[in-house]
């Protein structure tokens, strides 16, 4: 999060053959990546893709044992904090920033939860980004087959089109328009574009109004009744609003009525992220959630524009937009 002393964290997710470590590997080597801790998650019990990262080991943590579950965040907990500890010491190279790669079968929600729930993680660490890998040539098919692959990227901040090289145009057009639909507040680049781009999904790089990119949903939203009922099986569980309160919130009331809908929405709750006004308060706030896990309230030195509403963007799975605005409260409105 912005002006904070903790170590910003990124998450590079996608599903298998994506094309993460390629792109890893080209992160690494451009000098906007300098300074960048490594932990890889692995599946099985010889890791291999960390010979493919680079040689800098001494950096590079593999988590072994499959998908980052509860058995496998222990492990990311002890390599964060040790990582920590041994820049303090001088035992590794410094480092401004840490890469969470993810097996391509991973939930990335279990990481996120770590870094927000586990105190040994948060008190050191902040997410500062989600990555995700979308292959230009068989996202399609694999989001059409694969229902981790759509949460994948709903929970997105910033969608990398890979191997567009081997995609016809229709191909990249079509998949581009998916991805929009699943998770419309997600800016979308190019792999082969510049990777100080990549930087720039969090509210610390990108700013407020582009982090929320509240309006760009709001727009999608309108544009697509039905709210983004896309094309593939999996897609249509998926739900993404634009809610607007005009007015100042009671703070209480409003953390309150945020920690109801994380509790009862649960892994239903993919992501929520918002800029709200407080009674009393001059300057927003912004909210971050992911499932059950809630982000501290964050105050802004100054609102991004005139528009003083409070503004949420929720993406949820099987869950209505009377559900949301119920638990949210009155007030309320899809925009």
């Amino acid at each position: 999060m912005p002006a904070s002393p903790l170590t910003p964290v990124f998450v590079l997710t996608g599903f298998l053959g994506s094309g993460k470590t390629t792109l890893l590997n080209r992160l690494l080597r451009d000098p906007a990546w300098a300074h960048t801790a490594v932990l890889v998650n692995e599946i099985g019990a010889i890791p291999l893709d960390h010979l493919l990262v680079r040689p800098s080991s001494e950096r590079i943590a593999v988590l072994s044992n499959g998908c980052l579950c509860c058995s496998v965040a222990g492990d990311m907990v002890k390599a964060l904090r040790e990582l920590y500890f041994q820049r303090s010491t001088g035992a590794v190279p410094s480092f401004e920033r840490v890469v969470i790669e993810t097996s391509g079968l991973a939930d990335p929600a279990p990481i996120l939860h770590t870094l927000v729930d586990l105190p040994l993680a948060a008190a050191r660490y902040a997410l500062a980004g989600i990555l995700t890998t979308a292959d230009a040539a068989h996202g399609a098919s694999t989001l059409d087959t694969h229902r981790e692959s759509v949460k994948q990227v709903a929970v997105a901040d910033r969608l990398i089109l890979t191997k567009a090289d081997r995609a016809t145009r229709g191909q990249v057009e079509a998949l581009k328009a998916r991805l929009a639909q699943l998770n419309p507040a997600a800016a979308v680049s190019d792999a082969s574009g510049p990777p100080s781009e990549l930087l720039e999904a969090s509210l610390a790089t990108a700013g407020a109004s582009r982090w929320l990119a509240f309006d760009r949903v709001s727009a999608a939203v309108r544009a697509a009744p039905g709210l983004f009922t896309g094309g593939g099986v999996h897609d249509a569980r998926v739900r993404t609003r634009a809610l607007q309160f005009t007015g100042n919130l009671d703070r209480a009331a409003f953390e309150d009525a945020l920690a109801s809908l994380a509790e009862v929405a649960a892994q239903r709750l993919l992501r929520l992220k918002g800029l709200v006004a407080f009674a009393g308060d001059a300057q927003p706030h912004a909210v971050h959630a992911v499932q059950h896990s809630i982000y501290p309230l964050f105050r802004l030195p100054a609102w991004p524009n005139e528009d003083r509403r409070s503004r949420l963007v929720v993406i949820t799975r099987d869950l209505d937009d009377n559900s949301v605005l119920e638990l949210l409260g009155p007030g309320w409105s899809v925009a």
